[in-house]
């Protein structure tokens, strides 16, 4: 039975050490683990939610692209698990765009970040798989891959005038 996990705050440990490979992909926990992030990231409007938000300090984390009250204009994607993820390429052209954390409630920041990455992973299946992301997907897999290396997008951000309140955000960005 899949279940909404406890979301990990700025402050918890675990958030700041880098997680542990995933060592067997097929094992009933690591499946239910899949199901359950991806569950909590659909009912907290995540677009992504890594293993070590719900305190398990594991290289895995979701992609779970979608419009929702946090991120209205999110492309569509159907949520794809990413075990032990590895970026092997980056495109030199960045681009700063607003993110936020589950993490790190009420806040967004302007983080700069590579519009195209290439990606190998493992798939909930036990499959590699390698390929290309750009714009906000990309955007979302080197957020959560931070997760993973025990890093937050506050970490990324250039200066503290870059960064503004959840409400904020939404008054001025997203409503103009």
């Amino acid at each position: 039975m899949v279940k909404q996990l406890k979301i990990a705050e700025l402050g918890c440990a675990v958030l700041r050490s880098p997680a542990c490979p995933v060592a067997n992909v097929q094992s009933s926990a690591v499946q239910q683990l899949i199901d359950d992030l991806i569950h909590t990231a659909i009912e907290t409007n995540g677009v992504g939610i890594a293993a070590p938000q719900v305190a398990e300090s594991v290289r895995l984390f979701i992609v779970a692209s979608r419009p929702n009250l946090r991120y209205l204009n999110a492309p569509v994607m159907e949520p794809t698990p990413m075990l032990n993820p590895e970026i092997v390429s980056f495109s030199t052209e960045t681009e700063k765009g607003w993110e936020g954390c589950l993490s790190v409630p009420g806040i967004r920041g302007l983080v700069p970040r590579s519009r195209e990455i290439e990606v190998i992973y493992i798939d909930r299946y036990g499959q590699q798989k390698q390929k290309i992301f750009t714009d906000f997907v990309a955007r979302i897999i080197q957020h959560e891959l931070d997760h993973l290396n025990g890093k937050v997008f506050l970490d990324r951000v250039e200066t503290t005038l870059d960064l503004m309140s959840e409400a904020e955000y939404h008054s001025q960005v997203v409503c103009g």
